[in-house]
């Protein structure tokens, strides 16, 4: 499914700089070139998009092309409207309007996006339940920091504390804490920061698609042990598959990756569990709903959309069925399901379909 989504963009991308230099050669100064000089007011023409886009090569390739795709679409959309008044009022436009508001809304709404993806919110959830006796805990949940694209360790230590100052009784890592691109320095640093953390209970880790590498050893400069090993020496517990009871009334589920050919069924996992105490479940993706609702979670929390970061990306996902949800809470059955857009993201440093956040889940006995 990414090699596709990966083809797609770069299709679209090529398809989009030609477009782009076209619409680049409409412009005043450039014509006139042309009048004189042909060849040069088309490598004129070129230049527009290739330093508006290229300029972003210092981040990554995706960026590159997620900046060429919005331009070559608001692009379109403004030659559209161009088009329109023109067959509405008749009059013929001398200038690009088209091109200079396609390349002012593309920089605007870009800019929310970085904004969105690197200003990071604090998400409040109230949950009740019949199921809890004694009293209730605050949990703290992030995802998928992918350390590198918009947090460093020391940036990652930062919003450490702000959840050190929410007291929270547990702490979740819900997956995609590292990813290939990440460094060695940044993952240790995160992990010492995590390990700071004053909670209750503890700070709870599973893995994501991510965590363990996609590449061939050597790639980054720290293995799957060193995480292991990092993670554990900062007293961060790893639940893979596995059931850690959290005070008189809670379960905490950690569940390994859909990724992981391993991986238990969710019946297999709790199939001895107290069902009288509320089951709290992390599971890096959303799309094994029905199986934890029928299992009897109580509450799924969940990561890896990212929100649905470039919309509709998010909204596409489900559509397609690669996810049961993208972002939020929702309630199916008895259970409910919390999806985070993540404290930061992948490859990109841009979120227009939504925001970066910290999400905090109080749950309390039911009045």
């Amino acid at each position: 499914m990414w090699l596709a989504i990966f083809g797609a963009v770069l299709a679209v991308s090529a398809g989009g700089a030609v477009y782009l230099i076209c619409g680049s050669h409409r412009f005043s100064l450039i014509k006139k070139l042309g009048e004189k000089h042909k060849l040069l007011s088309w490598i004129a023409a070129a230049a527009i998009p290739a330093v508006i886009c290229g300029s972003w090569c210092i981040v990554n390739i995706w960026s590159v092309a997620i900046v060429m795709i919005h331009l070559f679409i608001f692009w379109m959309l403004c030659d559209l409207v161009v088009k329109i008044v023109r067959m509405i009022s008749g009059k013929k436009f001398e200038k690009n309007w088209a091109g200079a508001a396609a390349i002012a809304i593309t920089a605007v709404y870009l800019a929310f996006g970085w904004y969105f993806a690197h200003h990071i919110d604090i998400t409040n959830y109230q949950l009740s339940s019949d199921k809890i006796k004694g009293q209730g805990v605050r949990i703290a949940l992030i995802a998928d920091s992918h350390l590198g694209i918009t947090l460093d360790g020391e940036k990652f230590a930062e919003q450490m504390k702000r959840i050190d100052e929410c007291e929270p009784d547990i702490v979740v890592v819900a997956g995609d804490f590292v990813d290939d691109d990440s460094c060695k320095a940044d993952m240790e640093r995160s992990c010492q920061a995590l390990g700071e953390i004053n909670s209750k209970y503890g700070v709870y880790f599973v893995f994501g698609n991510h965590d363990k590498g996609y590449y061939s050893e050597g790639y980054r400069d720290f293995s799957e042990d060193d995480l292991r090993k990092s993670l554990t020496s900062n007293g961060i517990i790893i639940l893979e598959d596995e059931i850690c009871p959290i005070g008189d009334d809670f379960l905490l589920v950690g569940r390994n990756d859909r990724s992981n050919k391993e991986r238990l069924t969710m019946e297999e996992l709790v199939n001895d569990i107290d069902k009288s105490k509320y089951c709290i479940v992390s599971d890096h993706q959303p799309n094994d709903y029905d199986a934890e609702a029928d299992a009897g979670a109580d509450l799924v929390l969940s990561g890896h959309t990212h929100g649905g970061p470039l919309f509709p990306a998010g909204q596409i996902g489900v559509l397609f069925g690669a996810n049961d949800a993208f972002y939020g809470l929702e309630h199916r059955k008895d259970t409910d399901f919390i999806v985070t857009s993540g404290i930061s993201g992948w490859a990109l440093p841009f979120k227009t379909g939504t925001k970066s956040e910290i999400v905090i889940v109080d749950i309390n006995r039911q009045n």
